[in-house]
């Protein structure tokens, strides 16, 4: 990954103190923000409501079991789970951690859960969260509804509770993980070494982030690949997303590895 001297701060805006010091920039008539509900998030593709162990977790777990291998687990602090019961009996003490919201992402046309996704580590003091947790079935990958959940949570974030800062944190070596918040717009910002242990191995973890400031050239983006007349009659995107990030000028440079 990028080194700490590559990273460009061009964001930052400074000024400079009575000692001569620079300093960041105030922050205008700032307020603690709100800890977001779980009132659920509607559109085309997907709802996300409170994950609910007994009306989620046994779909969930049929939906998980099309991924046969359990790949899809490798990274995550948890699972894959052998039985229903197995999972059922997990999620109560996953929805226990401290700062931690789950919800179910429910596929718009069966009406099945497919996939959670969580807020994390949320800071209203300092208008900080962090989007996690995430397991998505065969059945929501490299699917709209993936790409809409995503932005859901991002538009509850920004738009309705006025946070600062929108952060995805990944195993450094989860190359799909990496991928998909580029796609969603994140950037970059480095890399912390031997951060924790997860299922007995090392884990170094990446930092990415997007700002408020960001995200009014990120929504629309996300609103155009959206519409339903960005895709055809077989359900097939006519633009990608990242094309029309790219275009809105939001695509921050990949990282050097």
């Amino acid at each position: 990954m990028r080194s700490a001297r590559h990273i460009s701060f061009a964001y930052m805006s400074t000024v400079t103190n009575s000692f001569g010091q620079t300093i960041g920039v105030p922050v205008s008539g700032w307020t603690l923000r709100a800890i977001p509900s779980l009132e659920p998030m509607l559109g085309r593709f997907c709802r996300l409501e409170a994950l609910d162990a007994a009306k989620h977790a046994r779909a969930l777990h049929e939906a998980y079991a099309a991924d046969a291998d359990g790949r899809s687990w490798t990274y995550l602090p948890y699972g894959p789970f052998a039985t229903a019961d197995d999972y059922e009996a997990a999620v109560p003490g996953l929805q226990s951690l401290d700062s931690t919201l789950f919800f179910a992402i429910i596929d718009a046309s069966s009406q099945q859960p497919v996939g959670v996704a969580a807020y994390l580590r949320i800071d209203p003091m300092m208008g900080t969260i962090e989007v996690g947790h995430l397991s998505y079935s065969p059945a929501l990958q490299r699917r709209p509804a993936a790409t809409e959940a995503m932005y859901l949570m991002m538009k509850r974030a920004f738009d309705e509770l006025g946070y600062r800062r929108y952060e995805w944190k990944c195993d450094s070596l989860n190359a799909p993980s990496l991928a998909a918040a580029r796609r969603l717009g994140f950037r970059f910002e480095g890399i912390f070494r031997q951060a924790m242990v997860i299922k007995g191995r090392n884990r170094d973890t990446a930092w990415l982030s997007i700002l408020d400031s960001e995200w009014p050239a990120l929504k629309s983006p996300f609103e155009s690949w959206l519409d339903p007349h960005n895709f055809d009659d077989a359900g097939r995107q006519k633009r990608r997303l990242g094309d029309l990030i790219s275009g809105a000028g939001a695509r921050s440079p990949a990282p050097r590895h």
